[in-house]
């Protein structure tokens, strides 16, 4: 029932439609063609005004509305320079924008249809259209040129003092590896990958492998202004390193290893107090849909200082450690026995 009485209102609304239409017709015929015409292009012409003050003040206040809610200041030099690359862009394409809606809008109003103006038909001139096609031509190459010098810093040979992380993505999480005492990563074979004890397919048989450390949790620590590159991986699918507050993202491809090198600016609790967040963290999201637990592929990054890095990797524990057969597991440390002092001073 309810699919017929919505049937019959669509039927009556074309009705009424049409009906009007034939009425605005017969008004046409009883006022003269051209005076309704004039009206209609003046109507038009005043409506397409209001639109462009409508749409300009509706950028206007978008922009008030997201000032300062999206991401804080950039957390590393390459996204101060990502930052900078941004706001030319806007600004280059923002002057176009309005220039050619103004000039477009304007247009429309000041040369509306009258009776004593004709249609004229601009077909061709090279001269205009060299004009046209060499100033965004030169335009857009400075800004190409801008994104492939940032897009050069991150991904050029990093600094010989750079620390060096080893970032694998597994559906659907992140597994962190860093060097150990010998500060050099181990090799890695994934035929011996075992979820069991070996989630990354070390190589036993290289002893560089016997001091590295893996973090399942998807933490990422890293130390405040030293440049630290990263080994990016995959160990199913692709993903994708996404580190929104640094500016930055690289593909994780299986059999394929993707670098890219930062230097971190601001440690975890001094961004904390910028953005007034005492729950505040660095993320590292997955921008490349990996299935379906997509939406749950996100890890951390601590920036640190030096001696918080220091200390956090004495807490670590290397991951042959009960994982390599070949590594005996630590001693277990024995309680001291307990003496009875008051029998001790008996037997003197």
């Amino acid at each position: 029932m309810s699919v017929f009485i919505i049937i019959t209102l669509i039927v009556l609304v074309f009705i009424i439609i049409y009906q009007i239409s034939k009425a605005s017709e017969y008004a046409t015929v009883l006022r003269g063609q051209e005076k309704m015409n004039a009206q209609a292009n003046r109507a038009i012409a005043w409506l397409l005004v209001i639109m462009f003050i409508l749409g300009m003040w509706g950028i206007w206040e978008c922009n008030e509305l997201f000032k300062g809610r999206l991401l804080p200041k950039a957390a590393c030099r390459t996204g101060e320079n990502y930052d900078s690359m941004f706001n030319y862009t806007i600004a280059v394409t923002g002057f176009v924008f309005f220039l050619t809606q103004g000039i477009l809008f304007w247009f429309c109003f000041r040369f509306q249809s009258t009776d004593k103006r004709t249609t004229f038909f601009f077909a061709h001139n090279n001269k205009l259209e060299l004009i046209w096609t060499t100033i965004p031509a030169i335009a857009m190459a400075i800004l190409v040129a801008i994104g492939l010098r940032n897009w050069y810093d991150v991904t050029s040979p990093a600094p010989a003092n750079a620390t060096v992380v080893e970032v694998v993505g597994k559906q659907f999480n992140w597994l962190i590896r860093y060097p150990g005492a010998d500060n050099e990563l181990g090799k890695r074979d994934f035929r011996k990958i075992s979820d069991a004890n070996n989630v990354l397919g070390l190589d036993w048989s290289d002893p560089h492998n016997q001091d590295d450390i893996i973090s399942q949790n998807g933490e990422l620590h890293v130390v405040v202004n030293k440049p630290v590159k990263l080994l990016i991986c995959s160990r199913d699918v692709i993903h994708d390193v996404g580190l929104p507050h640094f500016r930055l993202k690289m593909d994780a491809v299986p059999g394929i290893t993707t670098t890219l090198w930062f230097v971190p600016t601001i440690t975890t609790a001094e961004m904390k107090k910028i953005t007034n967040n005492p729950d505040f963290v660095y993320e590292i999201a997955c921008d490349q849909l990996c299935g379906k637990g997509h939406y749950s592929m996100r890890g951390t990054v601590i920036v640190q200082t030096q001696a918080e890095y220091d200390a956090w990797m004495l807490m670590q524990q290397a991951y042959s450690i009960g994982n390599n057969p070949a590594t005996p597991a630590p001693a277990e440390t024995k309680p001291a026995p307990k003496t009875d002092s008051v029998k001790a001073v008996t037997m003197k």
